[in-house]
């Protein structure tokens, strides 16, 4: 079976062919450490853990890198309010998430890489793009890249100019800027930021976009198979990801699939701290159980967006109870296993998973399999597949 992916560049379902063989290098966008994460990111990161884990499952060697960005406008002025260093407050904020991610049986990660760890890298990248004119120098400001040298940009999102779902980056702000999308690849540092010597200033810090890609070509390499986020990264950020790395490197696609989680909403509303709806992690991992957290982000589809709510955990943990009940049932069971139906189960699982990740329609084919198996009985060989399907 081949399996297929809902690319956002292409906007349809495509086979996924590897670039080299059975190797599979994926980035998924780390996060910025300036707070404890938020639900919203566990429903990226439980679902990136998952579509891995499977590509490793079909026999795929993936290597998943995902970056930190821990040098940012909202670290920096997060330290400022508490009166500490911006570093080591990235530094407690990243061991938290980490946490969190353990706790949610995130542990799929072959390499986390913090932007301050790459500066290197990040100049190397700018210096490229200006060596080849698609970089500008704003005195006293930053290096700029230049949108109008890049016919290409927009090709990902479809547009060219912010909307209000978009994640955006107050480096980029510059009346001086030469068009109005121009985003900042290199920052002059302002009196007490953080700062690392460079050939433009007199010390700067890196711009939001150009890490992933400087950080993703060490590791990489300037073509790689699978780039992940949520679906508000789409535009500005992974559209200048773009721009960056095939206007340095030359080469299209720089990326050859993109996949992007739906928004995570919290009783039909946008999660914001301004609405009282801001849960973190660590919060909701002491009111409801990890494992039916996980379960619950699994539920639905990585493209679809989810309502964060307690009817829905308490039918997330009821059915992740019964699946429980039904393992400690079979375990030791002395009833004759159904081969048939062992074997339909395991294919149209693969089938839905193979269909772009449909974890949906895998978990319906399981609880089938549940039912049945309820009525004609089963032992050792059901309670393999359900520990199979648990991998």
């Amino acid at each position: 079976m081949t399996i297929k992916l809902y690319n956002t560049l292409t906007r349809k379902k495509e086979e996924f062919n590897p670039i080299k063989d059975k190797n599979v290098k994926l980035f998924c966008c780390g996060i910025t450490p300036y707070d404890y994460a938020h639900i919203g990111h566990a429903k990226t990161y439980v679902q990136f853990d998952v579509i891995v884990k499977y590509l490793r499952y079909r026999s795929y060697d993936v290597f998943y890198l995902q970056n930190i960005t821990d040098m940012d406008d909202k670290i920096i002025q997060r330290a400022k309010e508490k009166n500490i260093d911006p570093i080591a407050l990235a530094r407690d904020f990243e061991k938290e998430y980490h946490k969190d991610m353990g706790a949610l049986g995130v542990n799929s990660v072959d390499k986390f890489a913090r932007a301050t760890e790459h500066i290197k890298e990040i100049q190397k990248q700018v210096k490229a793009l200006m060596d080849k004119g698609y970089a500008y120098i704003i005195e006293n400001d930053g290096v700029y890249f230049d949108l109008s040298k890049d016919k290409d940009y927009g090709k990902l999102s479809g547009r060219t100019t912010q909307e209000a779902e978009d994640a955006v980056s107050r480096v980029d702000d510059s009346k001086e800027k030469i068009n109005k999308g121009d985003f900042c690849l290199w920052k002059k540092s302002k009196k007490d930021e953080p700062s690392w010597p460079d050939p433009w200033f007199d010390g700067g810090r890196p711009g939001w976009h150009i890490e992933d890609t400087a950080i993703s070509e060490k590791y990489l390499g300037q073509q790689y198979d699978i780039h992940g986020g949520a679906r508000d990264l789409i535009f500005p950020h992974h559209e200048a990801e773009i721009a960056q790395m095939e206007s340095a490197s030359g080469k299209k696609p720089f990326v050859k699939y993109w996949l992007h989680t739906g928004f995570l909403n919290v009783k039909g509303q946008k999660m914001a701290k301004s609405l009282g709806n801001f849960v973190t992690i660590r919060d909701a991992v002491k009111k409801y159980d990890a494992k039916v957290l996980r379960f619950f982000y699994i539920s639905g589809h990585y493209r679809s967006p989810i309502d964060f709510s307690e009817d829905l955990l308490d039918k997330a943990k009821n059915s992740l109870e019964r699946l429980n009940d039904f393992v400690r049932k079979v375990k030791n069971s002395k009833e004759k296993d159904d081969e048939k139906l062992i074997e339909k189960t395991r294919k149209e699982f693969l089938k839905y998973m193979d269909d772009d990740f449909d974890t949906p329609k895998a978990l319906a084919v399981i609880f089938d399999f549940v039912k049945e198996v309820n009525k004609k009985g089963g032992g050792k060989k059901s309670y393999d597949l359900m520990l199979e399907f648990d991998k």
